[in-house]
């Protein structure tokens, strides 16, 4: 602090110095000889001036004592002493779907389609069908708004929800049958809403609790994640979705389990007592195959009756539920449902893909009642032909006994071919060709009462989706 007064004053003393005296340039003639009065004047002021800086500097001196050693360092030269700079603060990356909603991400789905039946059939309906279901018509298969935080461990996030708002002909197909559900208005458009906790217990115990999509069968609710366009007999008939909780537990790099607790197979409410469970296991042999397997054991029987549109004449003043009137079903059914499921996919090569599924079915009406069973299985395999093209198949067999799916004891083929073009990212169109046969006259045909073995159907399909969720919806 002293060597920066003295510096001070010594710099105030030359700069007046100066000022007294300004410096002879090159060339220039002096204002004033040597012998001038007036610069021996300005001479004389100049010696005063610095000895009172002298005096200064000596009784400063002596209020702050000696200087303190000079450090090594800073004796060096300036050039040697490495300059330290503040870390730049980083880049800030652009804002995505994720950033602004803190981790969540907000995705949006949209799938339409045109689809010809060669039967031209009456209605224009396409049967076993569970999206494409109309024939010569522009439809709207899938509206969908899929919300989602979900749990992030490594960075001590171990919660998470997701909801998924769902609308157009799929809908209908899936969600709110009267037939499953009591109340099915209610929950008509909520296709997926449940929260997860992973508890920390070993490598973390997965837990969800509310409506999550069905991961019975190999194939999906969103077109944009499955091989083909339209869904198979097996994605038609096994359960579309589930209330309840269920728990996935990683025992290690291959091997998970799974276990459901469940309000029934496509119930949002409960229409009996009955809790329905699930068993199954995912084996990951190597890193290029994955199979499932899943015992589903339930009761599909109602205890109860609705009437939406009013309770009949002569059955009294019936409770009712949110001013829905309800009668119990007198000795009701309690036969059980199972269900084995397995499914298999076999990442062959970065451009060639394979999976097989195979399921068996059986339901009674009451527990000693003969079973209705079904059998059967599928086979695919998708193939990427370049950056923009791939190329898809399924062949299924499936074996109605009873009725079970169709209604008819039936034996039920089905050969789909699809081509899948990318136009631009997240957008896709799907041209596919699909034919559906079994051995007993069931698809409708354009005259009413007369049916074929047999129909044909060429579907062109667009699916556009937008959001940072990534990989599976």
């Amino acid at each position: 602090m002293l060597q920066r007064k003295t510096s001070l004053l010594f710099f105030a003393a030359v700069s007046l110095a100066i000022g007294l005296h300004p410096p002879v340039l090159s060339g220039q003639v002096p204002a004033q000889p040597a012998d001038s009065p007036e610069l021996s004047r300005q001479v004389t002021e100049l010696k005063a001036l610095v000895e009172k800086l002298q005096a200064r500097v000596a009784d400063l001196e002596n209020r702050v004592g000696p200087a303190p050693p000079v450090n090594a360092a800073a004796a060096r030269p300036a050039e040697a002493i490495p300059a330290v700079t503040a870390p730049a603060p980083p880049t800030p990356e652009p804002h995505s779907g994720s950033d602004l909603l803190h981790g969540a991400t907000f995705n949006l789905l949209l799938d339409g389609y045109y689809g010809y039946n060669f039967n031209a059939p009456i209605g224009r309906a396409n049967l076993l069908r569970a999206y494409d279901v109309t024939s010569n018509g522009f439809s709207l298969n899938q509206a969908a708004v899929v919300t989602e935080s979900a749990p992030d461990t490594g960075n001590g996030k171990r919660w998470g929800v997701r909801l998924d708002l769902q609308f157009g002909q799929a809908t209908e197909t899936l969600q709110g049958n009267p037939a499953n559900e009591p109340r099915p208005d209610i929950y008509r458009n909520i296709f997926q809403a449940y929260g997860t906790y992973v508890v920390p217990v070993g490598n973390g115990i997965t837990v969800d609790f509310g409506k999550w999509a069905s991961s019975i069968g190999l194939e999906g609710n969103y077109t944009k994640d499955q091989i083909n366009y339209s869904r198979s007999f097996w994605f038609t008939f096994l359960p579309f979705y589930h209330m309840g909780v269920r728990a996935n537990a990683k025992v290690n790099d291959w091997l998970s389990v799974n276990y459901w607790v469940t309000n029934g197979t496509n119930q949002t409410e409960p229409f009996n007592g009955f809790k329905d469970e699930l068993w199954g296991v995912v084996l990951q042999p190597r890193k290029t195959i994955d199979w499932t397997i899943n015992y589903y054991m339930g009761q599909e029987h109602p205890d109860s009756m609705y009437y939406p549109n009013g309770a009949p004449a002569g059955l009294g003043n019936l409770p009712a539920q949110q001013g829905v009137p309800f009668a119990p079903i007198p000795n009701p059914p309690t036969g059980h449902l199972n269900i084995i499921d397995t499914y298999l996919t076999w990442q062959v090569s970065p451009s060639f893909q394979m999976a097989f599924e195979g399921d068996d079915e059986i339901e009674r009406l009451y527990r000693t009642s003969p079973p209705s069973h079904t059998i059967g299985g599928a086979v695919y395999a998708r193939y990427q032909v370049a950056p923009k093209l791939a190329f898809g198949v399924r062949s299924e067999y499936l074996s109605d006994r009873g009725g079970l799916f169709s209604g008819v004891t039936q034996a039920l083929k089905e050969n789909t071919v699809t081509l899948e073009y990318k136009l631009v990212d997240n957008f896709v169109a799907r041209l596919e060709w699909r034919r559906d046969a079994s051995n007993q006259p069931y698809f409708l045909t354009t005259t009413l009462g007369i049916l074929k073995k047999e129909q044909n159907t060429a579907t062109v399909g667009l699916v556009w989706w937008f959001g940072s969720k990534q990989g599976i919806w």
